[in-house]
């Protein structure tokens, strides 16, 4: 366990010591020199320290990290996808519980410790694939906090059964409800959402809803999430992923913001190539918990991602335009403290644009030390050069586990 990381550089700032004690950080000290006593010091050789990634919004049942490249089969719609996915996961050319647990292994060794990823439940699947995400949550588990969550890919509405395996689920061990594009997929909002709101009440867990649906109708959606999470007292519990749809500009974007920000519902993004982005500086400045994750990564749906949330965090200083150093720091705050803000409901939420928390005293030992000049320049290089800790213990190192 280490007890003091010596010489490094909390968000790119002056040189310091972080002292630890029980897996926190009880103190950010000036550095002065190297301490004598070198038992439980980590040398940090001037690098950043951050908080580790969260992964906000990730897909650890749908992946083929490591595995061959292969044509992109896909057709239009995520009907059509969930369809091309259903016919090909299970050939794959390694299991499904060992694709989720060395891609897991991957994103902790780049510097995630804190996991959301979805589990497709169906009645084709069934909780297959919830199994195999969960054996790789437990198989990293002195490594990463992972959150599953029992997601209903194909809807729930359209298959018989469907509800009962979203139930089973839950009943399995998924610690979170999920659902998906109530009008556009299910095409009967009210009885999706009252499906999904029902058992997040009787489960007493959170929700998070897949929302593709572009402009009014996406809108139109999401202003049923927020009259069910405040019906039902909710509000910090629900989550919406994705939501490019909801911010295409005028006086509509302010309102779904002031009704998010009232309802208290955070959002996650894959930052996407999309000609809408989510507004963050409007997001943040109203309160609103906004989360970084990776989604699918390499499967039947897409060739894009590859473990790495420092690689995802350039694709949203990227999608965003952002070029001036705060701006990217911001990204990458959103990419660990603002996904943890999720994740783990008792973190402190990002305040500003220019609020960098979790590297003080008080805050867990969950870091990653990055090589780099700024935390710009890390952005931009994706340095190999990192050192994970979990709780103050090293988990990975060079890209390696421990």
């Amino acid at each position: 366990m280490i007890t003091t990381i010596e010489a490094c550089r909390p968000w790119g700032e002056e040189l310091c010591d972080l002292h630890l004690v029980d897996g926190r950080i009880a103190a950010v000290q000036p550095h002065t020199g190297p301490s004598t006593n070198r038992d439980g010091v980590l040398d940090g050789r001037g690098r950043l320290v951050l908080p580790s990634f969260t992964d906000a919004h990730c897909h650890l049942d749908s992946n083929r990290v490591g595995l061959p490249f292969r044509e992109h089969t896909g057709g239009p719609g995520v009907w059509q996808m969930m369809l091309n996915d259903r016919a090909h996961w299970r050939d794959a050319e390694v299991s499904m519980t060992q694709r989720t647990t060395d891609l897991l292994g991957r994103m902790i060794a780049h510097g995630t410790t804190r996991v959301r990823s979805f589990a497709q439940v169906d009645v084709d699947c069934r909780l297959e694939r919830l199994e195999a995400v969960l054996a790789a949550k437990d198989a990293h588990a002195h490594r990463a906090d992972v959150e599953v969550v029992a997601f209903p890919q194909a809807g729930l509405l359209r298959e018989d059964g469907s509800v009962q395996v979203l139930e089973d689920a839950l009943r399995a061990g998924a610690q979170v409800i999920g659902g998906i594009d109530p009008c556009s997929l299910d095409r009967d909002p009210a009885r999706h959402l009252d499906i999904v709101f029902d058992l997040a009440e009787r489960y007493q867990v959170p929700v998070d809803i897949h929302l593709h649906e572009p402009g009014e109708l996406g809108r139109f959606s999401a202003s049923l999430i927020v009259e069910r999470t405040e019906a039902l007292g909710m509000q910090g519990s629900v989550l919406i992923s994705h939501a490019y749809g909801l911010f295409d500009g005028g006086a509509a974007t302010s309102q779904v913001i002031e009704d998010l920000a009232r309802a208290d519902i955070a959002l996650s993004t894959v930052a996407p190539a999309t000609a809408q982005r989510l507004p963050l500086q409007q997001l943040v400045a109203a309160g609103v918990r906004v989360g970084l994750g990776q989604d699918g990564q390499r499967d039947y749906w897409s060739p894009y991602g590859n473990g790495d949330m420092l690689d995802r965090t350039w694709q949203l200083a990227f999608t965003q335009g952002a070029r001036a150093d705060e701006w990217i720091g911001h990204c990458a705050a959103v990419a660990t403290m603002g996904g943890r803000s999720i994740v783990d409901r008792g973190s402190p939420r990002l305040s500003s644009l220019a609020d960098r928390p979790g590297v003080s005293a008080g805050d867990p030992a969950d870091l990653v030390l990055l090589a780099g000049e700024s935390v710009t320049s890390a952005v931009m290089d994706r340095p190999a050069d990192r050192t994970v800790l979990r709780g103050g213990a090293v988990v990975a190192d060079g890209l390696e586990l421990r």
